[in-house]
């Protein structure tokens, strides 16, 4: 999809949603498109996937709290709309105990998307998260960023595609949950009879045991590797700031979902301009006979050299604003200023010829200080800037 929605209106829930609601409004929605519901309907695949993607950072406290602070801008390169990681088996696999037992009782007739009669086979184990750092220059921050870098994790088995087995043969149903990946027991309580459903311990939940194992992966259907991850960075993040890209992660066992690679920004300082928020700063030293006559001269920006023009008379403190100079939001088309703080050098040693010609300027009356005619004191000009 070319452009996304928001979650909370794809759930159909407000941004103080509890997760119980959150929850309760996924199983709504993802049941009302649900693909065997609506047999052949592309559309309502789609928003199947739309409302599993929704769920998927709506539902982790980390993920939801980035996304409502950065937007999608935060969440990285997400999505299932046909670019991200996960297919139908993957959402049924980690979000499928949201829709209860009896609803894939009815959809599947007691079967599953695994075939063979039984319940619905689960997948292997889902791929833990990784965590990267990324350094970024002032002016990747400002533009934006593109970065390769190489990750050692776990990788899918080359040999088996993450099967874990030698071929597709080596496989036999588990005779311990007859192929269910669930071990059902009935007790006798004061109250009646009670049943509890419970893992599978056999097979682990998957309803098939392997016979003969992958020799590459010893059965694992992954193997510790390297892999080049290309990252898009948008513009205007922020130090601290976590973005998150799904399943680029450890790859999961027996062809579990992957996990996540989260990514931490780092800024690396500028060797002339400091940031602040959106806003960047710059201290310009000027001589006092450039304060007094005007001078004109080139300034540092994020993106190269900037002409600025300083009047006759400038006073120490004077603050220039290059409007547009700064950083942009990241989650908006709000942008930064650059702000000049103007610093007026006073000789710290004189020859005796600068002394005379000082001590004459002093008692002129233009070298006395005026308060009517100088400039506002420093909170008054910060007030004024950012009024």
């Amino acid at each position: 999809m070319s452009t996304k929605r928001d979650f909370y209106e794809i759930l159909g829930v407000g941004k103080s949603a509890s997760q119980d609601e959150i929850k309760k409004a996924y199983r709504k929605v993802a049941m009302q498109h649900h693909p065997d519901r609506n047999p052949g309907n592309k559309e309502a695949e789609e928003k199947f996937k739309e409302a599993a993607e929704a769920y998927e950072v709506l539902s982790d406290p980390d993920k939801r709290g980035q996304y409502d602070r950065f937007g999608h801008a935060g969440m990285g390169n997400r999505g299932y709309g046909g670019t991200g990681h996960m297919n139908m088996d993957d959402i049924f696999s980690n979000f499928g105990d949201i829709f209860g037992e009896d609803i894939f009782g009815s959809f599947f007739g007691g079967g599953g998307r695994g075939g063979g009669g039984g319940a619905r086979r689960g997948r292997g184990s889902r791929g833990s998260n990784l965590r990267v750092k990324i350094k970024l220059n002032f002016e990747e921050i400002a533009k934006g960023a593109n970065k390769k870098i190489k990750v050692k994790k776990h990788v899918t088995c080359n040999t088996c595609n993450g099967l874990g087995a030698k071929d597709k043969n080596a496989f036999q149903t588990c005779t311990t949950c007859q192929g269910s990946g669930q071990v059902r027991k009935v007790t006798q309580t004061f109250l009646g009879q009670m049943q509890t459903v419970t893992t599978c311990p056999t097979c682990n939940g998957e309803g098939q045991i392997i016979t003969n194992k992958c020799t590459s992966c010893k059965g694992e259907g992954r193997q510790y590797g390297e892999e080049t991850v290309s990252i898009d960075i948008p513009a205007g993040v922020m130090e601290g700031m976590q973005l998150s890209m799904s399943g680029k992660g450890n790859a999961g066992e027996r062809g579990g979902a992957p996990g996540d690679l989260l990514i931490l920004i780092e800024e690396e300082p500028h060797p002339e301009l400091q940031r602040d928020g959106l806003n960047v700063a710059y201290d310009l030293h000027i001589s006092f006979p450039d304060a007094a006559f005007g001078v004109q001269l080139e300034v540092p920006t994020i993106d190269g050299k900037a002409k600025i023009k300083v009047p006759p008379g400038t006073q120490s403190g004077k603050i220039f604003r290059l409007k547009g100079k700064g950083f942009p939001s990241v989650n908006s088309y709000e942008k930064g200023d650059q702000l000049i703080h103007v610093n007026v050098w006073t000789p710290q040693t004189l020859t005796s010829e600068e002394k005379s010609m000082l001590e004459k300027m002093q008692e002129s009356g233009n070298f006395k200080p005026n308060p009517e005619k100088s400039e506002k004191g420093f909170f008054e000009k910060v007030k004024d800037i950012f009024s």
